[in-house]
Parts: structure tokens; sequence; C-alpha cells
């Protein structure tokens, strides 16, 4: 189980041109996740396993000055796979609620990916 949780507290604090106090761009106030895996260790189901997450950020401002917010989304994303001495064949299951979110990287603000499918399959040499 893999847990976490982030406090960031990121504004304006003395600028020229920018109002002090705006909160900077895509630096959400709380963001969040849980994920855990578990994998059959004995028996003919041996190697299979599964697992699940939650994913959450928190508002965030999409320009300086914040004149637009970005709203909060939790993502869902789940896996199923099966592994065996060097192999592995899973499938991942990302935004499996198909979430309506938005990712911002600065200047661009686009809306996040929906339900995604990913089958892999990896050999460890």
């Amino acid at each position: 189980m893999i847990a976490s949780y982030s406090h960031n507290d990121a504004y304006v604090s003395e600028d020229n041109s920018l109002p002090v106090g705006n909160r900077l761009v895509n630096a959400p106030r709380n963001s969040a996740s849980l994920w855990t895996t578990y994998q059959i260790q004995k028996g003919n189901l041996q190697g299979l396993g599964f697992g699940g997450g939650l994913f959450f950020v928190g508002d965030r401002e999409a320009t300086l000055p914040n004149t637009i917010t970005i709203p909060s989304f939790i993502r869902t994303d789940a896996t199923i796979f099966y592994r065996r001495d060097n192999y592995e064949i899973g499938l991942n299951f990302k935004n499996l609620l198909d979430t309506r979110y938005y990712d911002s990287s600065g200047f661009l603000l686009a809306p996040g990916a929906p339900f995604t499918l990913l089958g892999t399959v990896s050999i460890k040499f």
C-alpha cells in the first residue's frame, strides 16, 4: 500500500507586476493518493494480482494573476496482472469512472485523459 498527502502553500510573496498573495499556477493547496495491490501467493491462481487507487488533486489556479480556477478532482485507477518467473502481463484501467478533469501545464489548459485501458507485457532478463 502506498499513501501520500501534500500541502502546498505556493503564492506570490513579492513582485513588481503580479498581485502579492496570488497562488502560483497549477499548484494545488492539497493533493493525496492511495494505491494498493495484492498478488495471490499460492495455489492454482498463484501470480494473479489486482489493485486499485484514488488520486486527489485540489483546486488550483490556471493563470497569474488568478482569474481562472481549475476545479479539484478524484481519479480512480485499477489494475489486474499475472506475474510468473521472468514475465508479467497486465491490464491497467486509468480513470476508471471516466471523471472529467483538467490538466494544466502553465500556458495550456486541456481536458484530462478519459477512461483509458492499457495492456502491458514485460519480460525480465
